[in-house]
């Protein structure tokens, strides 16, 4: 295709992956007070790490946990942005296949399942960092409103809350696919199971820096859960570059190239063929028998 044919097929594919993202945003606004087969409506399920809260430690106005709101039409641009997160997560196959139907077509069919492969982990990797801080985030508030004692009394507002929460659930779904990243790093030949084994050490040190650092509430407990899930995806990353290296080598091995450097040439028969024998058989061209003289020019 043309240059423009590719602007308008990009046009196109974000159309679709926005007007799906637009329907999921007005299902989330309207999840977020409403019940679906008696599933819990999305405010209580947002609302479960804040209300897991001790009593003594949370404002309970009306005898029922709840959050402030401090500003006109707060809560509706607060259900906005929740709604849009929703929306983007629960249609993300559509918007996701969107953008594999514009790659696609560059892509050689060994690439094409590797982008596949790519996805669907990325995918079930994030989610499972999201559920993981959805668990976490009782903790840490726990942690953090503990240290006023009785003197202080807990009175989150809707906004700050609930942006913690999805800062939490994003910061960690992302920070699952690092170790994805590693793998496919691996993959490529960038970097081997050699090189990972001699940087551990660092490397994990370097896991630890960054969940001190990403974690937005800074409670003790919220690092060390993130960091010992990252060091522990770390160590099946490892194992998996480990068998992949190990395969490469084997093969490499089979084709007789093991122990050959970069810059090596390759072993070239250079002997000269035999035409002591003359042969008639035209099943003798080729294998240093033939009847055929040849001058200079042919």
């Amino acid at each position: 295709m043309s240059l423009a044919d590719h602007l308008y097929e990009l046009r196109y594919r974000l159309g679709i992956a926005l007007v799906a993202v637009l329907v999921g945003a007005i299902f989330g606004f309207w999840w977020f007070s409403g019940s679906l087969f008696g599933l819990p409506t999305l405010g209580d399920l947002l609302l479960g790490p804040y209300c897991a809260l001790p009593v003594e430690q949370r404002v309970s106005p009306n005898g029922s946990c709840q959050l402030l709101q401090t500003k006109p039409f707060e809560v509706f641009m607060l259900r906005l942005k929740v709604g849009i997160a929703v929306g983007a997560v629960l249609f993300s196959p559509v918007w996701l296949y969107q953008l594999w139907a514009f790659i696609t077509p560059g892509l050689y069919t060994k690439e094409r399942s590797f982008a596949r492969t790519f996805v669907l982990l990325a995918s079930l990797l994030f989610a499972a960092g999201a559920v993981l801080a959805y668990y976490v985030v009782p903790e840490g508030l726990s942690f953090m409103v503990g240290f006023g004692g009785e003197s202080f009394m807990t009175a989150l507002t809707g906004g700050e809350y609930i942006n913690f929460v999805l800062l939490m659930l994003i910061i960690f779904g992302i920070s699952f696919e690092l170790p994805l990243i590693l793998v496919m790093l691996n993959r490529a030949g960038v970097v081997s199971y050699a090189k990972l084994k001699s940087w551990w050490r660092g490397l994990v040190f370097a896991l630890f820096v960054f969940a001190a650092i990403a974690t937005p509430g800074q409670d003790p407990f919220s690092m060390v859960v993130l960091a010992a899930a990252l060091c522990l995806l770390f160590g099946i990353a490892m194992l998996i570059c480990r068998a992949h290296d190990r395969r490469q080598a084997k093969k490499r091995a089979a084709d007789g190239l093991e122990g050959l450097g970069l810059d090596e040439a390759s072993k070239v028969d250079s002997s000269a063929s035999d035409l002591s024998s003359v042969g008639s058989d035209p099943a003798d061209l080729g294998a240093g028998r033939t009847s055929v003289r040849h001058d200079d020019a042919t």
